[in-house]
């Protein structure tokens, strides 16, 4: 039995929750976020509060409930508080700066790597080498934090490169001479 799944979902105050067509929409303000919501699963809206059922007790119908359920629940604390990852960045010369939407990184290359941000999503830049992503997409922001850190991965024997803030490094020993 689903203990996520049952738990019902409350709907907080200035947000609209809607259910046309096997799709679960969630609006506050101008910004809204969808989900699918696959056969099987139903979603039901009572008393300001969202319901997640599902019509079969089969595996494949457990597993998508609790999943749904959460899902469902990510968007509302998107639309409220929000969803936030920061990244930081270290290294000799390494540093990124922000021109409008968009960060531009120097990262020991040859040339500046630019990442423009998506709809959605804003980046804030903290002195010269700490970036903050945030959304109301919590799936998005951390699609946009990973392609920020593949630009450049930590490295095992130095530590330089992009990591997120709560991430520890363990760094390797380097060669000694025998």
């Amino acid at each position: 039995m689903s203990r996520i799944g049952n738990m019902p979902i409350s709907i907080p105050d200035g947000v609209d929750v809607s259910v046309k067509d096997n799709i679960i929409n969630v609006k506050k303000g101008n910004e809204s976020l969808s989900q699918e919501i696959p056969e099987g699963i139903s979603v039901e809206i009572e008393d300001k509060e969202v319901l997640v059922e599902r019509l079969d007790d089969s595996k494949h119908y457990r597993s998508l409930h609790g999943l749904i359920r959460s899902l469902i629940n990510n968007m509302m604390i998107g639309l409220t508080s929000g969803f936030s990852k920061t990244l930081e960045i270290n290294g000799v010369g390494y540093r990124v700066q922000q021109q409008g939407n968009k960060l531009v990184m120097n990262l020991g290359l040859s040339h500046p790597t630019e990442i423009e941000a998506p709809e959605g999503i804003t980046f804030e830049v903290e002195g010269q080498n700490k970036i903050v992503v945030k959304g109301a997409d919590k799936q998005l922001v951390g699609e946009i934090a990973a392609k920020i850190r593949s630009k450049r991965i930590p490295d095992a024997y130095k530590g330089k490169g992009i990591k997120y803030d709560y991430e520890i490094l363990r760094l390797k020993e380097g060669k000694t001479g025998a």
